[in-house]
């Protein structure tokens, strides 16, 4: 599938862990500001009838503001919800075998803060590259720590999307818009802000 790049949407938004049940209203809320491109749903410690249940809840509100459906880790999922595509790190399945689930959908690759990793990727048709993190989170234990010179260097490789995650907020996330990066991963932000609620939180990135 091929990913286009509006000046508009440049937010990729991951799920809060645990699903509540005032999310599905705070999700149509925030995807109507259009500014959203990618929803990930990222949600560990569920049965797959109960992920499967959240995910068909999900979907309708994510075509509805035309957002791409994207599964964590799971590409098996992905194909049972017929999700848009499938984000994979580096322990998840590899892009071959999930390709072969996936067709033409969708994979898009943590590539932490490696080039090699990244050209791996590419390799295998990946459509999308996401590097960090660049910031501390709450979100993750962090074990890899990204720079802009890993974007500026990636660039002169690929025109593929390139995706920054790890503690972006309101204060930092315009120094690597100005650097390029295609698309700002954000969880903890918009879903766990004690200062904001998620749409006040989503307003200051506009």
């Amino acid at each position: 599938m091929k990913i286009t790049n509006s000046k508009k949407k440049f937010l990729y938004l991951i799920s809060p862990n645990k699903i509540k049940k005032d999310f599905y209203l705070k999700l149509n809320q925030i995807l109507a500001f259009k500014k959203v491109e990618f929803f990930q749903l990222r949600i560990k410690n569920n049965s797959l009838k109960k992920k499967i249940e959240i995910g068909k809840k999900i979907k309708p509100i994510c075509k509805k503001y035309n957002v791409k459906f994207l599964i964590n880790d799971d590409p098996m999922l992905a194909k049972k919800l017929n999700a848009d595509g499938c984000h994979l790190g580096q322990k998840d399945m590899d892009i071959i075998s999930a390709r072969k689930i996936l067709g033409k959908k969708i994979i898009g690759i943590t590539c932490h803060n490696s080039i090699l990793l990244a050209k791996e990727a590419l390799k295998n048709n990946a459509d999308y590259l996401a590097f960090g993190a660049f910031f501390p989170t709450s979100t993750k234990k962090v074990k890899f720590k990204a720079n802009i010179s890993v974007i500026k260097k990636i660039k002169r490789l690929t025109n593929k999307p390139i995706i920054a995650i790890g503690g972006i907020n309101n204060r930092n996330y315009k120094k690597l818009l100005l650097n390029n990066v295609n698309f700002l991963a954000i969880s903890s932000y918009i879903f766990n802000n004690n200062k904001n609620k998620p749409i006040e939180a989503l307003k200051k990135l506009i």
